[in-house]
């Protein structure tokens, strides 16, 4: 995968985002320095912090001067703001406008709202990154169902893999619970019960 739909399905992976939590994303929720991304009202409508990967950093940042400009020129033609589900439009007026609270990932085309009617940039849809890893497995000759889902499943299996603590994995995910997460250590054990055949053996 390459361009937009290979940093999507690049950063779900690297941080164990959901889909819609990716798509979802704005900029002041990058945090570069502290090498975190927030995630606001994930599942369960909850807040969590995750790591943004090292191998994220110019990446993102190249995709984003692109984006910027973008805005930019949306500005330029009276147009530049985002939706912003909850907070009504009457009181933060121009913080939709503001660059902080622009999609990360915005859709190539200005849509009308049904509702307000203002035209804004929402972002990428969801069909299209799904559709994208779709196409990316099937060039890869995989046979197993591929979906963007997928990503933040390798993410938490090969965390723990490498070491880290259950109870780590689970605040990345967001999972309420440990019981959850759980489920990915089935992994842990090569071949699922972790026997040793004696064909192997002998």
């Amino acid at each position: 995968m390459s361009g937009t739909m290979g940093l999507v399905a690049t950063l779900l992976y690297g941080t164990g985002m959901r889909l819609q939590e990716g798509l979802g994303l704005r900029v002041k929720d990058i945090e570069f320095e502290r090498r975190e991304i927030a995630v606001r009202g994930g599942k369960g409508n909850k807040d969590r912090v995750t790591v943004l990967p090292e191998n994220l950093i110019l990446p993102l940042r190249a995709h984003l001067a692109k984006v910027k400009a973008l805005h930019e020129r949306d500005i330029d033609a009276g147009f530049g703001e985002a939706y912003i589900a909850d907070i009504p439009e009457n009181k933060y007026p121009k913080d939709a406008r503001t660059w902080g609270w622009q999609f990360v990932f915005p859709s190539a085309v200005r849509t009308v709202d049904v509702e307000g009617g203002s035209e804004r940039r929402h972002h990428v849809y969801a069909a299209s990154v799904q559709r994208a890893v779709r196409e990316a497995a099937k060039l890869a000759d995989l046979q197993k169902p591929v979906t963007p889902h997928i990503l933040r499943h390798s993410f938490a299996t090969h965390l723990l893999q490498a070491g880290y603590n259950i109870r780590t994995v689970q605040e990345l995910l967001g999972h309420s619970g440990v019981a959850t997460t759980m489920i990915y250590t089935h992994v842990l054990n090569v071949n699922g019960k972790g026997v040793k055949s004696p064909l192997d053996t002998f």
